[in-house]
């Protein structure tokens, strides 16, 4: 059986320009684990979309490091190039058509809980974590950034994610 998981995520750069980064692997596993072991069969498909999710990140990060850094948009939910509308109800529109609807207060709690779950994470630092996979704050999460940041933070918690290697570029770091 292959295991096919792709991630792709593109970030806004001053004069509607942009910068994005995919990851797509495949994986051979045993046929039996859909079968036995869905647990482990899901287990595995985590470990492969975190490995992804990561190496964008880490990709995204090295361009922000050597001079590239994300263009503020003003609604925070808009690509580059494209103009936002902000409706007032919660909802953000892009002029191509697609709704980006704003976290709601029930998965910013969630996300708040999970970071006090989590040993050398808390409220503070899951900003951090925010700003780095995101580029905003927790506040300017819209839902879908919300539910990725509930899915990093699930992973964090059972173990598959160390907390410690998602941080480790947000901290300052010291000259050498």
């Amino acid at each position: 059986m292959t295991l096919n998981v792709g991630l792709s995520k593109k970030i806004g750069l001053p004069d509607y320009g942009s910068v994005g980064a995919s990851c797509s692997v495949q994986v051979e596993l045993d046929a039996q684990l859909l079968r036995d072991d869905l647990d482990g069969f899901h287990a595995q498909v985590r470990k492969a979309y975190t490995a992804c999710r990561q190496a964008v990140q880490d990709e995204l990060s090295r361009h922000q490091t050597n001079g590239i850094s994300p263009q503020p948009i003003a609604n925070n939910d808009a690509p580059a190039g494209r103009t936002g509308r902000h409706s007032g109800n919660g909802h953000s529109t892009t002029s191509n058509g697609n709704a980006s609807h704003t976290a709601s207060s029930k998965q910013l709690d969630y996300i708040t809980q999970l970071a006090r779950q989590i040993r050398g994470l808390g409220v503070r630092r899951v900003e951090t974590l925010a700003q780095r996979m995101f580029g905003k704050p927790l506040a300017g999460l819209n839902s879908l950034d919300a539910s990725g940041l509930i899915d990093m933070l699930k992973s964090v918690k059972s173990g598959d994610v160390d907390i410690n290697d998602l941080l480790e570029d947000a901290a300052p770091r010291s000259p050498r």
